[in-house]
């Protein structure tokens, strides 16, 4: 048996040995540094979540970094809770009042989506902030509160060493081929559809 053990141990570590020499390879030619277009969209749950997971991953290397959010500006969030305790770091900012059947007034969510691109704008141009967090974005446009037009030509534009990541559902094709990074986020089940209602810790 202990034979066995050795030999099985053994075909492992060689196939390991093989799979980091190739993996060592492939990067060695990865050399290019500078700012990403990342979009999470998808109808699955943790698009927002796993973008605010990354602007924490800015704030543990002390990198500066900001969010403006566009539509959920009316929500207590915890990441918002945890976030605003760094003023020197994170600059975070609710622009919205709701999803558009809350509200009920285009004309007020344009406005708010027109105040938020434009501190967006400003905060993307600061060379002092390394990643830019636009929260439901992709809502935004798809409603057609903001020229996507516009939108487009100033992303394509951005700083070459800025970090740029937009969140919400039904993202634009023109903006997936833009992007550098573009994760769907897939629904299997949740438990909205069995009565139970957002909870503190897990959806805000």
């Amino acid at each position: 048996m202990s034979e066995e053990i050795d030999h099985d141990t053994a075909r492992h570590n060689e196939k390991m040995a093989k799979k980091k020499a190739a993996r060592d390879k492939i990067m060695a030619t990865k050399t290019i540094e500078r700012g990403l277009l990342i979009i999470h969209t998808g109808k699955g749950k943790g698009k927002s979540t796993a973008a605010f997971g990354m602007i924490f991953r800015h704030l543990g290397h002390g990198m500066k970094s900001a969010v403006i959010q566009f539509v959920k500006g009316a929500w207590g969030t915890g990441e918002r809770s945890v976030l605003e305790k760094f003023p020197d770091l994170v600059t975070i900012k609710a622009m919205g009042e709701g999803f558009t059947w809350e509200t009920q007034d285009r004309d007020r969510d344009v406005a708010h989506a027109r105040a938020g691109w434009e501190e967006a704008k400003r905060l993307i141009a600061d060379p002092s902030y390394r990643c830019v967090m636009l929260d439901e974005l992709n809502i935004v446009l798809r409603y057609d509160y903001l020229p996507l037009e516009e939108v487009l030509d100033f992303l394509a534009k951005r700083p070459l060493d800025k970090h740029i990541i937009i969140t919400g559902r039904n993202a634009n094709e023109r903006l997936i081929e833009m992007a550098d990074l573009v994760t769907e986020m897939e629904q299997i089940k949740h438990p909205f559809r069995s009565g139970v209602k957002a909870q503190a810790g897990v959806e805000f």
